[in-house]
């Protein structure tokens, strides 16, 4: 079904039934394809005029791709879980907290019926609430395209604001949460100009796992809307690494994220704020992922 909306403008909309189904619809469009899988940002930028693609398609009906899963240990969650979904998980919530936190993020309540992490994603907003948590996790993101099915790091799919490494006629199907040790805890933060409904000047996402000891063995440090991208600190996350994060791995682990920043002067923030900023949420969000870490025996 065609819809003008200007001049010498045709927008279809299509709602397949199966992966396959979507792939031939996709692979037969040359004009420019929005995927929908929750719609909150596609249908914000077609108000807005920011784009005009020839082809949607909502792949909310495609079994599976609303559905979370056990898997080995972990939990695949399909593109089209909305955050509300997400968040009324018991069992990913208990796993991966600062995942949950971070997809919770996004936007509103109402919004968060709708809202997902595929499309937080495939976005490419450096600002993404999802993102950081995701990347922290080591996530790994289902593809499917022309050339078939492939399994992606979320970690390598930003490449620059609005942009992704995605190939024409590629698009998520699922997001895959790994096993985690039982000492691990996650957590992610963000600074915000208001109290609700606004993007991260700054943010940080840290997974650690302790050893028996309450020492950490394992870490993972992202920082979020101080690059172009998400960016992983493996710098940041080696400070605390053999320690019980104590004053000076803490400060250390502030001064190498601020130091791993490349942010922009805008309205929002300023390069020394969001530089400043970044340090400071890494240590909290690593002092709440470690406290996490330790009330699991």
């Amino acid at each position: 079904m065609g819809q003008s909306l200007q001049k010498g403008y045709i927008m279809r909309f299509a709602r397949p039934e199966t992966l396959h189904e979507a792939v031939g619809l996709i692979a037969q469009e040359m004009g420019l394809i929005r995927i929908l899988s929750g719609g909150t940002d596609v249908m914000v930028q077609l108000k807005a005029g920011l784009v005009e693609p020839a082809l949607i398609v909502d792949i909310k009906r495609i079994p599976g791709l609303r559905t979370i899963t056990p898997e080995a240990g972990g939990f695949r969650i399909g593109a089209a879980v909305s955050g509300a979904e997400l968040g009324e998980h018991a069992e990913v919530r208990a796993l991966w907290p600062g995942v949950v936190e971070g997809a919770e993020l996004i936007g509103s309540t109402q919004v968060q019926g709708r809202a997902t992490m595929a499309g937080n994603l495939c976005n490419g907003s450096p600002a993404a609430d999802a993102v950081p948590g995701l990347v922290a996790a080591n996530a790994v993101a289902r593809i499917m395209g022309p050339n078939g099915e492939r399994d992606c790091l979320i970690a390598d799919i930003p490449a620059g604001p609005g942009k992704t490494t995605l190939a024409k006629g590629e698009f998520l199907t699922s997001i895959f949460l790994p096993a985690r040790s039982a000492r691990s805890g996650d957590a992610y933060l963000r600074f915000i100009p208001r109290t609700e409904m606004d993007i991260a000047v700054a943010a940080a996402a840290v997974s650690l796992t302790l050893d028996a000891a309450g020492v950490i063995n394992a870490a993972r440090v992202v920082l979020g809307a101080v690059a172009p991208t998400v960016r992983l600190v493996p710098g940041a996350a080696d400070t605390i690494i053999g320690s019980k994060l104590d004053e000076a791995a803490l400060a250390a682990l502030s001064a190498a994220c601020s130091a791993a920043c490349s942010p922009i002067d805008d309205k929002r923030g300023t390069i020394a704020f969001r530089t400043q900023v970044a340090g400071v949420l890494a240590k909290r969000a690593a002092l709440i992922a470690y406290s996490r870490a330790g009330e699991k025996k």
